[in-house]
């Protein structure tokens, strides 16, 4: 959906991808060859520190190369069961992880212009994978807004840095209830 719609308005896309996702025929393939940067997303200090290290050998790389890089904040696909686990405060989100948001704004905040802020609502429930790849969707509705990043959130380190990390996370969850509020009223809207 992000290659449809930003096609032609911002340099390459690359995400961070769970390292799972090489395995998928072709997408996977070409990814890797595309240099998407595929975390391990494993639970433990090793883990994380080795998603560091990807994180910034990555943010390193795009710096010479004009790249809109991705970050899905949430970390993972919405699912009742994971909102209810997580006891989420959104109505229509799961909470926000900023480690890799704050890895990116550290290494190479200082060449990103702005942020977009892309949500995509399916109003008549997320489709399956397969129903994405038959064309079984009806309506998607995807609001893109242009965002600053304020200068507070940009080079500080996010691994050492109490306070840094505690203006990062108040700066994306002052966003992540303003986008709640938006899909409520998208899913209003279409619903009405």
């Amino acid at each position: 959906m992000l290659q449809r719609v930003l096609h032609g308005h911002v340099p390459l896309l690359k995400f961070f991808l769970k390292s799972q996702l090489i395995w998928v025929p072709v997408i996977g393939l070409a990814r890797w060859a595309l240099d998407f940067p595929f975390m391990k997303r494993g639970r433990g200090h090793g883990a994380r520190a080795s998603d560091l290290k990807t994180t910034r050998e990555a943010c390193e790389k795009f710096k010479r190369i004009p790249t809109a890089v991705m970050n899905f904040v949430e970390g993972t696909r919405f699912t009742k069961a994971k909102h209810h686990s997580q006891h989420s405060p959104y109505r229509h989100l799961l909470k926000p992880k900023i480690g890799g948001l704050g890895i990116a704004l550290a290494t190479m905040g200082e060449q990103f212009e702005s942020m977009l802020d892309i949500t995509i609502v399916y109003p008549h429930g997320a489709p399956s994978f397969w129903d994405l790849l038959c064309g079984r969707v009806d309506a998607v509705v995807v609001r893109v807004q242009h965002r600053d990043i304020p200068a507070e959130v940009l080079g500080g380190d996010p691994v050492a840095d109490k306070d840094y990390r505690q203006r990062l996370s108040t700066w994306i969850e002052a966003q992540w209830a303003e986008k709640d509020a938006l899909i409520e009223q998208l899913l209003e809207k279409r619903s009405g």
